[in-house]
């Protein structure tokens, strides 16, 4: 009885995410991240293999505006950028596109008593990602992962 809101919200978040990811993929680009945050804001992260540039964002922005007006999406305020030097890795496709590069992990529930690794991405193979730390090799599972960022490198 109480859940109907919630898993209507939860829908409607998911047509949105759906819309956006199809129109960006549309226009040769990448969806990275959506945030949903208070007073109506959206954030829209893309990305591309050479990176992105002021103009392609005005782009993605330009296209989404209009689309959310034609399929009456409610927000405020639209913000399309980079994902960033510290770029989340979401995806299977992430880490096979970023291997050999650091990145940071926190996991949902603890291995060997951490929930935090840093180390160079290897191998992916059955949803099981290989972290090198120092020399040894981590297998992690990525259905346990929490939150996956890239460690930038001056």
């Amino acid at each position: 009885m109480g859940f109907e809101p919630v898993f209507y919200l939860w829908v409607v978040i998911m047509d949105v995410v759906k819309l956006v990811e199809t129109t960006v993929n549309g226009l040769g680009y990448e969806l990275v991240d959506i945030e949903r945050s208070g007073r109506g804001m959206l954030r829209v992260f893309i990305d591309k293999p050479e990176g992105i540039a002021v103009d392609d964002c005005q782009t993605v922005s330009n296209q989404l505006t209009r689309l959310f007006l034609v399929e009456n999406v409610d927000y405020d305020r639209l913000e399309v950028s980079s994902p960033g030097l510290d770029r989340p890795l979401k995806k299977e496709a992430d880490f096979l596109r970023f291997a050999g590069q650091k990145a940071q992990l926190k996991l949902r529930m603890p291995m060997a008593g951490r929930k935090n690794f840093v180390g160079v991405i290897g191998a992916v193979n059955d949803g099981i990602l290989q972290l090198d730390m120092d020399g040894s090799q981590v297998a992690i599972e990525l259905s346990n992962l929490d939150k996956a960022r890239l460690v930038p490198t001056f």
